[in-house]
């Protein structure tokens, strides 16, 4: 009985023995599997991650960017549209329903459905990019239409052209709100100043300014683009083997050629063959 008991004693001192060692080991094993990083490999870490985010969140831009405001805005200087207004006025508008009557609309809010229904305000104008307009702060408050009737009539008069409210003939609001663009430029006989193009003289604008489409396309295209370049760039240096592919050769070529033998002299390969030549005659055979 006594025996038994010391070897429960034992066991059981063991037991607590490798429970004080267990709990002794295990911080140590946490720490040892904590890598700590240098500061060097922290900033080239967070460098990377701020590089990654201006890659990415300015090239996803231009895919929104481009097709709404920088192809229109590219599109309105290729039209090549006059600097300085001059006077429209409506001859008649037209309210189509069907998608094949509809292949242009002078206004339409969203750019990427169907058309079904449309409006097609058709104008002339006074050709003559020189014209100096009277009245011109009453001309945009729509109160002197009227009075310019006679005007126009004296100057000399385009042939029919369509009016657009810009180069796509349709928006978004709030910048485009068809229903007030219809209603004031809509009636017959109105009379405001409007932007003809020099590339095709069929097409009007009621506004135009070359410095904002300009600043469009630096803001919306050049910048964005700038940015995905230049972090794309610093991604590849930071990361990628960049050198031309003769340097990679060249360096691949040293690091895989073998340590050359220095001493090949004659001396040495002679006292080797020496060395050799008792063995061979130990295992020579018996004839």
């Amino acid at each position: 009985m006594r025996s038994g008991s010391s070897e429960l004693l034992l066991e059981q001192q063991q037991q607590e023995l490798r429970l004080r060692k267990v709990k002794e080991l295990a911080p140590a094993k946490k720490n040892a599997n904590k890598v700590q990083r240098t500061w060097r490999e922290k900033a080239n870490f967070y460098i990377t991650s701020t590089l990654a985010f201006f890659s990415v969140t300015a090239g996803a831009s231009l895919l929104f960017l481009v097709p709404l405001y920088v192809d229109p805005a590219i599109s309105t200087l290729v039209f090549d549209f006059i600097d300085k207004p001059t006077l429209c006025t409506t001859t008649r508008r037209e309210d189509l329903l069907g998608i094949f009557n509809c292949s242009w609309s002078s206004c339409r809010e969203g750019c990427t459905s169907d058309m079904y229904r449309c409006t097609h305000i058709y104008v002339t104008y006074v050709d003559s990019t020189n014209l100096t307009l009277p009245m011109l702060a009453d001309i945009a408050n729509h109160t002197t239409w009227s009075h310019l009737a006679n005007y126009t009539e004296l100057q000399p008069q385009s042939e029919e052209a369509q009016l657009l409210v810009n180069i796509k003939g349709c928006g978004y609001p709030p910048s485009v709100k068809c229903r007030n663009f219809t209603d004031v430029y809509g009636i017959e006989g109105a009379i405001f100043p409007c932007y003809f193009s020099r590339f095709n003289k069929t097409v009007v604008l009621t506004n135009y300014n070359r410095d904002d489409q300009v600043s469009m396309i630096v803001n919306f295209f050049v910048v964005p683009f700038i940015i995905t370049l230049i972090s794309s760039v610093a991604l590849c240096v930071l990361h990628c083997d960049c050198r031309c592919k003769r340097e990679r050769h060249l360096r691949r070529r040293g690091l895989n050629r073998r340590p050359r033998i220095e001493n090949l002299s004659d001396s040495s390969i002679s006292t080797r063959v020496d060395m050799l030549t008792p063995a061979i005659e130990v295992y020579k055979q018996p004839l």
